[in-house]
Order: structure tokens, then sequence, then C-alpha cells
């Protein structure tokens, strides 16, 4: 099956996730991403031994997660932009090339010469990409920004989830959490740009800052104070259930593990629920026999779901809800979510070969084509492709030996 963005050229003048993410997206679409590299230090990202107190890697092998995930799929040239011998081979990749994609801040956009106008000069059709902290306009355009701060903190999700009274704010719950969803953001504004361009014959510049990434995940909190014309009144969810619903809310199991409830229609759950629980007699009590007056007693009967949920295990309430039609699910850790059935029957979990030769699996991004699971290929090592690329755009083996003994090329 041809993938939708075969015969598409992507440049990428970026590092770390947020932007690369979005190459990574488009070359499991198909693209030909092209990823430009420093040619002594590579991806900064590269450099990350350890992740959020984790090892990045295990012992004696190439594969790093950190660089597969935002980098599958990719070719790597190692390219010292800074160097007058490189700026011929990197003009004659934008003038082969459908997108410049770039997460560099202004002052290094302009060193490096890759600005829009600087880019446009040398291929006047080609679509700009800029990944960004804060946006091109305002105070802040030339600042640099990371998820964990304009995404996280800034967009509204560490003050949506940090309770009122706590003494600490709550972290990201994964590493490079906005990064990831800016990354998907970003290629659906590069595939947007790309239809306009087949439509109008014009090329598009595309602009995604994290900070709008953060304020579009929250926006429904957001809206509400710009209604309110003002900060929301901090609020204190019921330990167990909602305001008005039992069947609605996070439970703790016997051995400690937790349920999300979400069924919002609670006087339709509310017979069903009590059959798998062993007490049919709670769907007659005067209390709960109604819709009414269930939500009316939401805490009442929260805290008896509360006591029947916690007198079994996670694995008898999985079994157990799994017979009914209410909607739940099991709060998973990492290796859950890895192993999830949905995910590997639908192959949103996927092989991949490593530069060893060995078998690894990798989070696919969640869009597919005619019900076709990705295939997906592995990061680039660093500067692997340099020489394959070059020779590709007409550069010959004295001009790339040239170009080494510079410095220019890795």
């Amino acid at each position: 099956m041809r993938r939708p963005m075969e015969g598409v050229r992507v440049l990428e003048v970026a590092q770390f996730t947020f932007v690369p993410a979005a190459g990574a997206v488009l070359a499991d679409w198909g693209a030909d991403v092209i990823k430009i590299e420093h040619a002594e230090r590579g991806d900064a990202q590269r450099g990350l031994v350890r992740v959020l107190g984790y090892e990045a890697a295990s012992a004696g092998s190439s594969f790093y997660p950190i660089m597969e995930g935002p980098n599958r799929g990719k070719r790597s040239v190692g390219l010292a932009l800074e160097k007058p011998a490189a700026r011929p081979v990197l003009e004659e990749l934008i003038r082969n090339s459908d997108v410049f994609l770039t997460n560099f801040l202004p002052e290094a956009r302009a060193k490096l010469r890759i600005e829009l106008e600087d880019v446009r000069a040398i291929n006047p059709d080609i679509i700009y990409v800029r990944g960004s902290g804060f946006g091109q306009r305002g105070a802040e355009a030339d600042k640099g920004g990371y998820d964990s701060t304009a995404f996280w903190a800034r967009g509204g999700s560490a003050a949506g989830v940090t309770p009122p009274d706590s003494d600490r704010m709550s972290r990201m719950p994964a590493g490079a959490y906005g990064d990831s969803m800016g990354g998907m953001t970003i290629a659906g504004g590069i595939a947007a740009a790309l239809f306009s361009r087949a439509m109008t014959g014009e090329p598009s510049v595309v602009d995604v800052s994290l900070l709008g990434v953060g304020a579009w995940a929250t926006q429904f909190t957001v809206n509400l104070a710009l209604l309110t014309g003002g900060p929301l009144a901090p609020r204190t969810p019921p330990k167990h259930g909602s305001a008005t619903n039992p069947l609605v809310g996070a439970y703790r199991t016997a051995d400690g593990r937790w349920l999300e409830l979400c069924m919002l229609q609670p006087g339709r759950y509310w017979p069903e629920f009590c059959r798998l629980a062993g007490r049919d007699e709670l769907a007659k009590d005067d209390r709960f026999d109604s819709t009414d007056k269930l939500m009316a007693n939401a805490a009442q009967a929260a805290e008896i779901v509360a006591e029947l949920i916690s007198a079994r295990s996670f694995a008898e309430w999985t079994e157990i809800l799994g017979r009914g039609e209410g909607q739940w699910a099991a709060a998973q850790n990492a290796w859950e979510v890895g192993q999830d059935p949905s995910l590997r029957a639908n192959g949103l979990i996927a092989q991949v070969l490593d530069a060893d030769g060995v078998d690894r699996e990798l989070v696919t991004n969640p869009v597919q084509f005619n019900e076709t699971p990705v295939t997906l290929t592995r990061g680039p090592q660093f500067a692997e492709h340099t020489d394959e690329v070059l020779a590709e755009f007409g550069i010959s083996g004295d001009e790339l030996l040239r170009l080494k003994l510079d410095g220019a090329v890795t």
C-alpha cells in the first residue's frame, strides 16, 4: 500500500523531541525525512544518558528509546551549518525539499541563515515550519521552552492536576509528554499545508508553540475561566465518585490498584453495577431506585461503591466489570500500556529492528490509513546517512572527502 506522504521530502533542522516528533510521524506516513545533526555534537538529545531517573538505554545496546521515538524512519546527515563549506550542501538539500522543519531559536536561525527569507530565497515553494516555546510574536518570541515549562506549567495542566492543598506541584506523567502531542500537532499542520499547496500552488508558513498546544489541551477550563471573567474557584472533588454520580471517578481495589469508572448515565448503569457486584438489592434501595434519587444521594452510593470495590482484587474487578456494558478502565502502568490488547490488536505497538539486529518494539503514532498498521524502521545512528544522501544530490567522492577534511560534514 502506498503511504500518504510518499514522495514528500522533509528537511529537519531540529533537536530534542518536540519538533523531531513531527518528523517521525511524517516518516511513519511515508515521507523521506532528512535529519540535519551538528557535525560534531549531533542532536543534543543523544547525550541524555538518564531520563526521569531511568537509564536511557540498556548496557551495550545502541537502542535509545529517547532517540528512537522521535527519530525513527529518518536519515541522518552530519552537517556543520556554521561552516561556509557546508552552505552549498544545505542549499542543495533545501532546493530539493518540500518542507523545512526547525525548532532553532530566532538568533540561531539568523546566525545560520535559515530564517524564512533565507530558505525561501533558495526554494520559493518550500513549506516553512517552526516549532517554538511561546510563539513567533510577542516579548517571548526569542525565549526557549521545554514541555515542562511552556506546555505543562504555562499551559494550565500542572495547576489543573495539583490539589489546592498540595505541598508539591504534580509533574508530567511521562517524559516528552507535551512534546509528543506537540509533534503530532505539527505533523497535522504540515499535512494541511501540503494539501493547501497542492490546491493553490502557494506554500505556507506553519507555526506551532508548546504554549499553544498546552492551552489547547486545557481549553475546556480556560474557556470557562474566560466566560466567568476570572480564575475558576478551587474545587475539591469528593473522595469517591462525583457530586451527582457514584459511577464516575477513581476507586481503589483490595490490592491497591485503581479503576476509573465513567458511566455518565447513572440511572441506566446503576442496576447493572449492583447486579455485577452481587448486590441486586441496592438497585431497589429507596435511596437509589430512580435516577433523581441516585443523583441526590450520590455521596452515600459512592461510599458503597468504594466499599464494594475495595473488597476485591484488581483482577477480580476487571473480570467482573468486563461482563457489563458500562464504561470503565484500569489505570495502567507503562508496561501494561505496552501490552494493552487493543493497542496490539490495532498494530499500535510495532516491531522495529535496531542497529544491532535485535527486534525491539515502539509505540506508533495513533493515525492509520486504510486500516493498515504502520511499518517502522529504526532511528538513524549519528550521521549514518551522510555519504548516501549527499551522493544522491550529486556530490562526488572527492567533494565529500574535502568536506569531511574541512569539518563541514561528518
